[in-house]
């Protein structure tokens, strides 16, 4: 199997892809506070603006949340119950987070409302709520590249298995075009002999010709002498 020149210049131009992005993606994550409304209510937290599709943050939002405490999804949000932040569950507790983003750009805010905040000083579990943010932003950032780390190594392994049915195709000619050779010497050589034996039937035939020729002489000569041997034959008496 070999690749066509269509499909070679895609790869190339794929490969050319992911070498600007490899480049491109050096990402710093910023977390910055921020308030948030959540259920007619001002809730306190911690928003970080990411490059990637809406969907694909919501998606990895929803996933990590899930490690912190029972998660329920919204329209408007998703909460997070019991979370578990700095080694500490806080039984009773809700933290809320929030996702908005387009094609190219997004925002995640999480935070809590500390008016139903209970047991706890709220403003020891923001601290560890801004790094929860912060340790979402490597995670995205993170799980996004090893993507690109994935679709590279399938192109690169579909090259070296390009490559290695390419050698394997190139020592297959290199057989066929050996035999190739041997063959053309080989008839060659037939060729060879072959005229040789055609000229050598080319004069048997001409003293074959020949031959006749004598041997049709020879029996005219005979017949001659035969008929003259008759005559003097009928002339004994």
């Amino acid at each position: 199997m070999t690749l066509n020149p269509e499909t070679m210049k895609r790869l190339a131009t794929f490969s050319f892809a992911l070498l600007l992005t490899s480049i491109s993606f050096a990402q710093t994550i910023k977390v910055t506070k921020k308030n948030n409304r959540i259920k007619d209510a001002q809730a306190l937290g911690y928003s970080l603006e990411l490059t990637g599709k809406g969907e694909d943050v919501e998606s990895s939002l929803n996933k990590f949340l899930k490690d912190y405490g029972k998660t329920r999804s919204t329209t408007d949000y998703v909460s997070v119950s019991g979370p578990a932040l700095g080694g500490t569950v806080y039984e009773g507790n809700v933290l809320y987070a929030t996702t908005e983003g387009s094609d190219t750009k997004s925002q995640v805010w999480i935070g809590l409302d500390t008016a139903e905040w209970r047991g706890r000083d709220p403003q020891r579990v923001l601290e560890r709520v801004e790094k929860m943010v912060y340790q979402f932003g490597v995670k995205f950032y993170r799980d996004q590249i090893q993507k690109e780390i994935d679709e590279s190594q399938q192109a690169f392994d579909a090259t070296e298995k390009q490559k290695i049915r390419l050698t394997n195709q190139n020592k297959d000619l290199n057989i066929r075009l050996g035999n190739t050779d041997q063959e053309r010497i080989h008839l060659e050589k037939s060729l060879e002999t072959n005229k040789l034996e055609h000229a050598v039937l080319l004069q048997k035939l001409v003293n074959n010709k020949k031959s006749q020729d004598s041997v049709a002489n020879a029996g005219v000569q005979i017949k001659k002498v035969m008929d003259a041997q008759k005559e003097k034959q009928k002339k004994v008496n």
